[in-house]
């Protein structure tokens, strides 16, 4: 020992001579022991000291942007070479050579320098020296290294042992070393080319380069930061941008719009929507696309862009769509070039999907060839592995682009089609219902977009086809035409299938159109359905309209149903054909032809099933983009042209027309183009002369359907003009208008009031103050800051009218154009209108005021009569009112000028459109009554239970039971097969068939044994002839293979039974229960978001969820199928299956989280886009008449900016997936091929076996993305059944049980007693009735009167329970009424509600919707309502009423209600404001009517016009929920203390009814 020293110690380590321990050079190259130790272990030493010293540099704790794309390499190229050090480090101890040690200790070093030297880019890439290379010290190491690798190549070339495969040890070490060479180049090149961007614009929102100075959180906030844009080439290819935010996902913190990214600079909104219309106008000049990039990105964004107050730097920019252009010109020129280009991506893929099959062509005759050189399986594998590798990026590449290009057109079209709604001419726009337009945004945007993913399979599938047919003939020569007959055959069958299932598809959505429609009408009508007792009559008809869907739907899903029998069993059948046809012409089956074949007939199927499906969509895409040139075609408004420029002789003259004719009908429409609008009976205004003065106080007069209305639609520009002229002064600066039917934004009231203009406390004050809202807005629960619902769907009739005034006031404009405001308000309401608000606070400005109130009338300077469409006479109140007042009886009928597309009302109606995705609800910003709550979180397994009961228990088992026996006996086919070609190469020509094959061991992993017997007893002598063997194995093979269709129909028609079943169940109890709901419910939830149940929810229910589902469970049943076969045919694989079943569980985990609620995000930002869209047209007129269509516009790319978020980060979500899927997929794949390599260097392997499993392996890539893909979207779906359960289940509902005591003729005398009776309709609102008790004697006449929100109406609400008393009694005839059945009860009671509701069809429909009454009785009580003549002009009792009653005015629509309730004959009759519209004489006529028909009844009258009661037995005034008082009006006309007193001589409006 003591002779030991450092030269002892060098040669035991080296393993060299003692005399020579330290030899520099060897054999005419470095020796191994100078090449490790000076040029490997020193270098190294060295990088781990300098990679040291940077791990402490200073890091930023938020990096704003991905590191440039040569960090990202030198990163990875880090861990490659550490990875292959430590590999090398195993395989060394493993080799167990004298000079192990020597190998250990650089191996070791090297390992440790490069992880130091990975933990340093790391670190660095944090830090200051982010956007720049880096320090050179690093990469001098890594250069020193460099000579180490090269001598170690260049000795082990030179030995032959490194060469030798009887030493697979010494070639696996030799071939690590070559590896070093590839993440060695990449590091130098990435460091000497960094690919550092422009640090200008980068992913951070509001910083370049910076980290905040104070850090919020420990997470960067995702909603400030910008998607894609900035990162590094690796970041894009592997979505790595995205993992801040499935990070955030993960953590359950994805709840709002706002979390997700911001799009792409190209994406956004605004700057693809200047785009399109700069392509617009190129391609009507005939020029080139425009620069897309001559509009910068706009930096900094601020943080208002989060919360909404941000604007577009170009909003003020028209962006009118002129002139008629090629709707497919523009979008070719806008998104053509980019598009195409996209199909090279496409078609390499697709080569690349082919390379497959032919290399396991080759790897199957490798197995089976034992003379083949190892190093032909090496390079098969090489190939394997290098085509499915290119091929998951290009594929993925290509998806997620066009994906964006896809996404790109949805904002140009969307943007398109608001831009062009909000301008088009009235006239043009009455071609289409609401409806329609809606359409226009929704379904047949979605229809072109989806064009972009149908066409380059459109040319793809025929290329795949006919390669495909190719090879099938290089594989098995001719015989591959029998399959291929088959296969043609089933092409006409497919486009019968295809044009049968779209012709069902039409006539279902016929059916569900009309069934959300009559849905939408019962929902906005639900008082009157409830007041009436109609439920169980609309439920049958909706159910008629269900009925009818579901027989299309049931056609549908059984077509479907023979789809996928066809394209599961197709397959098979095909094999079975080409198999048969190529033995008996005289060919012998190798391994290699039979699973190449299979694996190209599943490559044959695709095509052949997807061509008619992308077709059919590339067609819907064609019929969708000429109905969006037809609407886009339309000529926009021509306020220059409409109005005059010549300024008239007087120039204080505001409004002039001389010989004016205006109509509501369009222009003429395109040839060949049905004129919708209603041609009988259409009015139109003619012969108008008229001059205004400015600031003067003009107040239009007339009877019911005049026109009065529709002049002022003519002075606002909405009608076309014909002939004659009109000028209108300052027409520029807009209009005040104030509609009949008052529109209000789903918004708070301040915000209503404000309509977009900036807030002016005291103008703001005295604008609440002379509109008469102060006390209303102290009642509201937060003030002017409460939301209101939808349509001001929480507000009363008065309160709406007064709102949307107050908004015109607010305005300050110079001409107002106010439609009959002082209707829906009381007395000393209208007349503090027109004294504080009209005459006072719009002093000075020009008024044009429609009103049937005459008593107001002689305060203007000028009264305009009108009748029949024309102006009567023009003058002073004193000339004009004897003509109004004695208007002759004779033609109070011919007054009411019958039907036109709005007369009465204002040209755009607060409507709901009919299309399914529309869901009219909450924008998310918003926060109030109205919000709907979005889901978080995964579902709960109660939706699951709930689904499975839908369908039912036993025949969700028989579907999963066929569905087993389909996959089990598609791989018994397979596996037969292998075991076929097996026999036929174990024993040589035709041994006994009974001797198993020595290479069939791997079977018993399949525990396939008792099978294995059971064939061999089937014989019991060997056989000797070749075809009675081949006739055998086809036999047993054709057999399994009819077993295999059997069950595949089975599980295809029992699962399309399953579906409609659970459709019905649903569908059902969802209406059943809606019905059944309380009335509270439907004031305090947005319309839209219950129709939204019943439209796109239940359609999910109907068809995507069943679609998606059965393709959940054939990839389910598909990859355990698959996963077996992989282990019969290769039990080495179940070694690397567990580690990538571990990462494909945490990688589908890890998205599933975020993707589910990114999708949830995507359904919640759609809403308001159509919301928005929906209202916009419900207030077209007041939007365009205030000039606020700019900021309308800006809105709506706000709200489509959050939605196209949300859209785009769901689709890189799935990118992100899909490529470690693909990752997965390839180590799959390369795997086996790379293990049946190697086994069959050690022992013999079944060729058949291991073909059947490459030729599985090669479809698994598929099989887990789909698994993935369609377990995400089925929860998705499920969200649908969730949403359709929570009113199933959760709706408070009305009482339904009836009380058998009651007596039929109850009530017989009508006498009412109200004890006590206190009523809040909700927790935490005052009272609104408040200790009422009184007491009406049968058959007296009662009139009530009461400023708004006195508690008037909630009488009435009381006595039909629509809400339940708090406390207190209700006696009729002296019984308690919360004793009797709800049913009973409103069945004996009549109303005439205050909003007047009819739902579209026929006039009889609306009159007796149950058929009780005879016709002749309908005609009486139009008769008795004066509306006889007009129903008659119109078409008798089949006249159709229109959309919502739009066919009729305001008033015919009260007069309507009004004959519906005279049929009734009810002892009890409730009148709510029925004539408010009505003029004065109609009114009285009315009153005596109602008199006359009800003499016996008892009659509540609530009314503005004191007139209406005066003739009343005696009068309620109610005030604060409280009966003040309550007696004949003589006797209060008599008390000077008396509130009724007061109200009737007007005396200043004082005391309690003005407070």
């Amino acid at each position: 020992m003591g002779d030991f020293g450092p030269a002892q110690l060098i040669s035991g380590l080296c393993h060299t001579d003692g005399r020579e321990p330290f030899p520099v050079w060897q054999n005419g190259s470095a020796s191994p022991c100078f090449n490790q130790l000076v040029l490997g272990v020193l270098p190294h030493v060295g990088m781990a000291a300098t990679s040291s010293f940077y791990l402490s540099i200073p890091r930023f704790i938020h990096p704003q942007t991905s590191p440039p794309c040569g960090w990202s390499l030198r990163t990875a190229s880090a861990l490659i070479t550490a990875l292959l050090f430590a590999v090398d480090l195993v395989l060394v101890t493993l080799q167990h050579r004298g000079d192990m040690y020597l190998y250990v200790l650089s191996d070791s070093c090297a390992l440790l320098a490069w992880l130091l030297h990975l933990a340093a880019t790391l670190v660095l890439q944090k830090s200051v020296f982010r956007r720049s290379r880096g320090p050179p010290a690093l990469l001098l190491p890594v250069l020193l290294s460099v000579p180490n690798l090269v001598f170690l190549l260049v000795g082990d070339c030179c030995s032959e042992a490194s060469l030798s495969l009887f030493e697979p040890l010494r070639v696996a070490r030799l071939t690590l070393a070559m590896a070093r060479i590839l993440p060695l180049m990449v590091y130098v090149v990435a460091f000497a080319f960094p690919c550092i961007g422009d640090g200008g614009y980068a992913l951070h929102i509001n910083a370049a380069d910076e980290a905040p100075l104070i850090p919020q959180s420990s997470h960067p906030d995702t909603g400030e930061m910008v998607a894609e844009d900035g990162s590094g080439c690796i970041s894009r290819l592997f979505y790595l941008w995205l993992d801040p935010l499935l990070r955030r996902g993960q953590r359950g913190e994805l709840g709002r719009p706002c979390d997700v990214y911001h799009l792409p600079q190209k994406l956004r909104v605004s700057v693809v929507q200047r785009y399109f219309h700069g392509c617009w106008e190129a391609s009507q000049r005939g020029a080139g696309a425009p620069d897309r990039q001559r509009d910068p990105w706009p930096q900094p964004v601020s943080r208002n862009l989060l919360n909404g107050s941000w604007t577009s730097p170009h909003e003020e920019e028209s962006m009118e769509l002129r002139g008629e252009v090629g709707l497919l010109r523009v979008l070719h020129k806008a998104f053509g070039p980019r598009y195409y280009a996209l199909g090279g991506l496409k078609l390499v893929g697709n080569l690349l999907g082919f390379v497959g099959p032919l290399l396991l062509s080759r790897l199957v005759d490798f197995m089976e060839d034992k003379s083949s050189p190892f190093s032909q399986g090496a390079w098969i594998t090489l190939g394997l592995f290098a085509s499915t590798l290119l091929s998951a990026f290009l594929r993925n590449i290509f998806s997620f682009e066009v994906s964006k290009v896809a996404l790109s057109a949805r904002t140009a079209l969307v943007t398109a089609v608001y831009g062009k709604a909000l301008r088009v001419g009235g006239g043009g726009l009455a071609r289409f219902t609401l409806g329609e337009v809606v359409n226009f945004m929704s379904t047949d945007t979605d229809r072109v977009v989806n064009f972009f993913n149908s066409f380059h399979e459109l040319w793809s599938l025929p290329v795949q086809f006919s390669i495909a047919l190719y090879l099938l003939y290089l594989q098995v020569g001719l015989a591959f035409l029998g399959g291929l007959g088959v296969a043609l055959l089933l092409v006409p069958l497919n486009k019968v299938l295809a044009s049968r299932i779209l012709d069902n598809n039409r006539h279902m959505l016929v059916y569900k159109d009309s069934r959300v429609k009559l849905m939408t009408e019962v929902l906005f009508g639900i008082r009157v359905i409830k007041f009436y007792h109609w439920e169980s009559h609309f439920a049958e008809k909706i159910g008629r309209c269900r009925l009818g869907e579901l027989s299309h739907l049931k056609a549908i899903k059984y077509l479907d149903a023979v789809c996928v029998y066809t394209w599961a069993a197709l397959p098979v059948v095909i094999s079975i054909l080409t198999f048969v046809t190529y033995v008996l012409l005289g060919n012998q089956l190798s391994a290699a032809k039979v699973f190449t074949t299979l694996a190209l007939v599943g490559m044959l199927i695709l095509p052949l099933n997807c061509f008619p499906w992308v077709l059919n969509g590339i067609l819907e895409a064609k019929v969708s983009l000429e109905r969006l040139e037809r609407f886009l075609k339309l000529a926009n408004q021509d306020l220059e042209a409409y109005y005059s420029r010549v300024c008239p002789e007087d120039p204080q003259t505001c409004v002039l027309m001389k010989r004016g004719r205006f109509s509501w009908r369009p222009d003429p429409p395109p040839e060949g183009e049905a004129d919708p609008a209603p041609a009988r009976g259409s009015l139109q205004l003619h012969g108008l002369d008229l001059s205004i003065t400015k600031g003067s106080l003009v107040v239009v007069v007339g009877t019911v359907g005049c026109g009065k209305s529709s002049l002022l639609a003519a002075i606002a520009g909405e009608l076309t003009r014909p002939e004659g002229e009109l000028y209108v002064e300052g027409r520029e600066g807009g209009f005040g208008l104030a509609a009949q039917e008052p529109w209000i934004q789903h918004a708070t009231v301040r915000k209503n009031i404000l309509f977009g203009r900036k807030y002016d406390p005291d103008l703001y004050r005295t604008v609440v103050e002379a509109c008469a809202l102060t006390d209303d807005l102290n009642m509201l629960p937060r003030g002017d800051r409460t939301e209101v619902g939808e349509g001001g769907v929480t507000l009363s009739g008065g309160q709406k009218a007064r709102l949307a005034l107050a908004r015109a006031v607010y305005m300050d404009k110079d001409i107002y154009l106010l439609d009959d405001p002082l209707a829906a308000v009381d007395t000393d309401v209208a007349r503090h209108l027109m004294h504080k608000c009209i005459l006072g606070l719009l002093r000075g400005k020009t008024r044009i005021l429609c009103t049937h109130r005459i008593e107001f009338v002689d305060k203007a300077d000028v009264v305009v009569l009108m009748d029949n469409g024309t102006i009567v006479k023009t003058g002073t109140a004193a000339e004009v009112l004897p003509l109004v007042e004695a208007t002759p009886k004779h033609r109070k009928n011919d007054s009411n000028a019958a039907q036109k597309g709005g007369a009465e009302q204002e040209e755009a109606e607060q409507s709901l459109s009919n299309e399914p995705a529309a869901e009219v609800e909450d924008p998310p910003h918003l926060s109030g009554e109205g919000e709907e709550q979005k889901q978080t979180g995964g579902l709960a397994w109660k939706v699951y239970r709930t689904y499975w009961a839908a369908v039912g228990g036993a025949l969700a088992l028989s579907v999963l039971l066929s569905l087993c026996l389909m996959q089990a006996s598609k791989n018994v086919s397979d596996w037969w097969l292998s075991h076929w070609i097996s026999q036929l190469e174990g024993n040589g020509s035709s041994p006994p068939l009974g001797a198993p094959s020595p290479g069939s061991s791997p079977l018993r992993l399949l525990s396939l044994g008792p099978l294995m017997s059971a064939i061999s007893s089937l014989q019991s002598s060997p056989l000797t002839n070749v075809s009675s063997e081949v006739e055998f194995y086809l036999t047993v093979y054709a057999s399994i293979a009819a077993a295999n269709t059997v069950f595949t129909a089975a599980r295809a028609f029992l699962f399309a039974y399953g579906a409609v079943c659970a459709a019905t169940v649903i569908h059902t109890r969802l209406l059943d229960r809606v019905l059944k709901a309380t009335v509270g419910f439907f004031d305090t939830t947005p319309l839209g978001r219950i129709l939204n149940r019943f439209s796109s929810d239940l359609y999910s229910v109907d068809d995507s969820l069943p679609f998606v589902l059965n393709i959940l469970l054939a990839n389910a049943a598909g990859l355990g199928g698959t996963v077996l076969l992989l282990a019969a045919g290769l039990p080495w694989v179940l070694l690397p299956l567990p580690p990538l079943a571990l990462l494909y569980l945490r990688t589908q985990r890890f998205y599933r989280h975020s993707a589910r609620e990114v999708k949830r995000l995507c359904s919640l930002t759609l809403s308001p886009v159509y919301a928005h869209f929906s209202e916009t047209l419900g207030g077209l007129g007041t939007v365009r008449a205030s000039r606020s269509s700019a900021r309308f516009e800006g809105e709506n790319v706000r709200r489509l900016e959050q939605n196209q978020r949300c859209l785009f980060l769901s689709n890189a979500a799935m990118q992100w997936l899909d490529i470690r899927l693909q990752m997965i997929g390839v180590a799959v794949v390369t795997a086996i091929s790379v293990i049946a390599v190697v086994q069959r260097q050690f022992s013999s392997v079944n060729a058949g076996l291991v073909g059947l499993s490459l030729s599985y392996a090669l479809s698994i890539t598929g099989l887990l993305s789909g698994l993935i893909s369609s377990f995400t979207q089925t929860e998705m779906q499920l969200v649908s059944v969730e949403r359709t359960e929570e009113y199933s289940t959760a709706l408070p509902t009305e009482p339904q049980q009836q009380n058998s005591e009651v007596p039929p003729s109850w009530p017989e005398r009508g006498q009412l007693e109200f004890r006590a009776a206190v009523l809040a309709y909700r927790e935490g609102l005052p009272n609104a009735l408040d200790g009422v008790s009184l007491l009406v004697r049968p058959g007296e006449k009662v009139g009530v009167v009461g400023r708004t929100g006195s508690g008037k109406s909630t009488l009435f609400l009381a006595l039909f329970r629509m809400v339940e008393l708090n406390r207190g009694q209700i006696l009729l005839d002296g019984l308690d009424i919360s004793a009797v059945g709800l049913a009973q009860l409103r069945s004996r009671l009549a109303i005439i509600p205050q909003d007047p509701f009819l739902f579209s069809g026929t006039v009889r429909e609306n009159l007796d919707p149950c058929g009780r009454h005879p016709d002749q009785s309908l005609l009486d009580s139009l008769e008795l309502c004066h509306l006889g003549q007009v129903v008659s002009r119109m078409g008798g009792l089949e006249a159709a009423v229109g959309e919502r009653g739009k066919s009729f005015s305001l008033g015919q629509r009260q007069l309507l209600c009004l004959a519906r309730a005279l049929l009734t004959q009810a002892t009890v009759l409730c009148v709510d404001e029925a004539t408010a519209s009505v003029d004065q004489k109609t009114d009285l006529l009315l009153q005596r009517t109602i008199k006359e028909n009800f003499h016996s009844s008892t009659v509540i009258t609530i009314a503005h016009r004191i007139d209406t009661i005066m003739d009343c037995d005696r009068v309620l005034v109610m005030h604060g929920g409280k009966a003040l008082e309550f007696d004949a009006p003589a006797t209060l006309c008599a008390r000077d203390d008396s509130a009724f007193c007061q109200l009737v001589s007007g005396g200043g409006g004082g005391g309690v009814m003005t407070k």
